[in-house]
């Protein structure tokens, strides 16, 4: 079959690595990766491995003589906010990495099959992707009765680039608006620890509900059903606490181990939402 073609914009770590993925694809073709220096790393790791490479931004893209399908755009919020009209006028599916909230909110586990007739689709954040699954499980096995949703991410400091600290604020709205768009809950939170620690720690996502008469076991079904959907595309994403009740709150937690392919194994954060791109950006292609 022939290859999606697609473009990635933005050549820091996660442009980077999802270069790396798409390399391993059989269903996607990378057939420009786009930034504004190419001296990076990122620029370099793609030349050595004969990708056309761009320091003209979305120029590049806009531009581009050959048909391209997709593009992930890997740059910031405020970039994804001037960069969509552009895709869209294009014609070009816009897969964001950004927490800019433009499209529709992504997390192939829950709502894949709703997003892939659209030209814009979000992958909200690395905390939304790693707890909207969980608190979906939560609220599909206690309908009508969760009244409040709290996520904490931990992921290790080395971790967390330029980009993920500029949008700090970002990530946090993003992250409650995905939880509560999909779980309808009202009330809702989301904490970032950015967690100095040497050596450095694996991303670890809490969820924690208040829950009136909570169906604990039905909830662990659930819940072990859902992991195993996401390591369907995300291999490193285990369960590390079964549902259980503390101090009057359900708690579960679980932990992402990345692939290793161009971040270290314990980037998981980032791991994380470049294999739910994929995931998307895969089932697109299947569909041509």
């Amino acid at each position: 079959m022939n290859k999606l073609p697609i473009a990635i914009l933005g050549t820091g770590n996660i442009g980077t690595d999802l270069l790396i993925k798409i390399l391993r694809s059989k269903y996607l073709e990378c057939r420009l990766f786009s930034g504004r220096n190419l001296s990076s790393a990122g620029m370099v790791k793609a030349n050595s491995l004969n990708i056309p490479i761009s320091s003209d931004g979305i120029d590049a893209i806009l531009n581009f003589k050959s048909d391209l399908a997709l593009v992930f755009d890997a740059t910031s919020a405020e970039s994804h906010i001037h960069n969509a009209p552009l895709f869209a006028k294009k014609g070009i599916i816009a897969v964001d990495l950004t927490p800019a909230k433009i499209g529709e909110m992504c997390v192939p586990a829950v709502n894949l099959n709703d997003c892939l007739a659209l030209k814009n689709v979000n992958m909200i954040t690395c905390g939304g992707q790693a707890s909207i699954p969980l608190a979906c499980a939560i609220t599909q096995s206690n309908p009508n009765s969760v009244q409040y949703l709290e996520t904490v991410s931990s992921i290790a400091s080395r971790s967390a680039g330029p980009a993920t600290r500029i949008n700090l604020d970002e990530y946090i709205s993003t992250t409650e608006l995905g939880i509560n768009k999909f779980t309808g809950c009202a009330k809702t939170k989301a904490i970032l620890v950015l967690n100095p620690a040497i050596p450095y720690v694996h991303m670890q996502t809490t969820v924690m509900a208040s829950i009136s008469n909570p169906d604990i076991e039905r909830t662990r079904a659930r819940v072990h059903e859902m992991v195993a959907e996401i390591k369907k595309y995300i291999p490193g994403y285990e369960l590390v606490l079964q549902p259980t009740m503390e101090n009057g709150r359900l708690i579960t937690s679980v932990r992402v181990k990345g692939l290793g392919d161009y971040l270290p194994k314990y980037a998981g954060n980032l791991d994380i939402i470049n294999c739910a791109a994929i995931a998307f950006a895969e089932s697109i292609a299947n569909r041509y």
